[in-house]
């Protein structure tokens, strides 16, 4: 364990010279216009996709994704249609998304997540992780079933929260890539009940051993007390999965 701290602190919190960094748009198929915070480390790198829980926007990772590419990822930190502000952000796609009279519900943020998947696949051929958080933690592992393009998922707080619009468990039976899932403790049981039939080989389950914990990828925020066991879970994970 004291190896892995070490660790930890040399790759998140000694601070790097991040270029390419920059707020950028494109286009959902339905002609949302969604902006991301786009940091670019480097073409030969692989991305995270990094996607908000809901009432939030992008700047739910203002503090985590610079640390996140000072491990050596690109990073795409997306606002998903539904959503509003974080961390004095507010939520673009949201606001366009309603302009123009569109549905902003958990689910049509689905769009949004392929948009970004498409915009990193269109300009890298390296591997592709979607980090999602609460809701979008839920669409992430729903989307990786389905697409090719997704090597390995860090769910953050994921769950049945759709109704009879998208039931989790049973949209990712055909789920066969490394998923990271970390909850707070009291969302460790239903959690681990709605992933149980993934296969043991790809899931990590994560709760933290000391305090409450934190819903959703806030959890890794500093100001957290149990930030430091949620960031040595994922590093581990990065370390063991295949990013070549």
């Amino acid at each position: 364990m004291a190896f892995g701290r070490f660790i930890l602190a040399a790759l998140v919190f000694i601070p790097i010279q991040i270029w390419g960094q920059q707020t950028i748009t494109f286009s959902a198929e339905d002609g949302v216009t969604v902006t991301a915070d786009h940091y670019v480390v480097s073409t030969q790198k692989p991305y995270l996709i990094l996607l908000h829980q809901a009432g939030f926007s992008r700047g739910e990772y203002r503090e985590t994704a610079p640390k996140l590419a000072n491990l050596g990822f690109n990073c795409l930190a997306v606002d998903l249609r539904s959503g509003s502000e974080v961390n004095f952000i507010k939520n673009q796609t949201a606001l366009d998304a309603k302009a123009k009279g569109l549905p902003t519900e958990y689910i049509d943020a689905s769009a949004d997540i392929v948009a970004a998947l498409e915009f990193v696949a269109s300009r890298s051929s390296k591997p592709i992780i979607l980090v999602g958080s609460s809701y979008s933690a839920s669409l992430a592992l729903v989307e990786a079933t389905e697409n090719f393009k997704i090597k390995a998922v860090v769910a953050f707080s994921p769950g049945e929260y759709f109704g009879e619009q998208l039931n989790v468990k049973q949209s990712t039976q055909n789920l066969y890539i490394p998923v990271l899932a970390l909850s707070t403790r009291l969302e460790y049981d239903d959690m681990k009940k709605m992933l149980d039939h993934l296969n043991a080989k790809h899931l990590q389950l994560f709760r933290p051993s000391q305090g409450e914990g934190v819903h959703g990828s806030r959890a890794l925020w500093e100001r957290n007390q149990t930030s430091e066991e949620y960031w040595l879970a994922l590093t581990q994970f990065f370390s063991q999965i295949n990013l070549q």
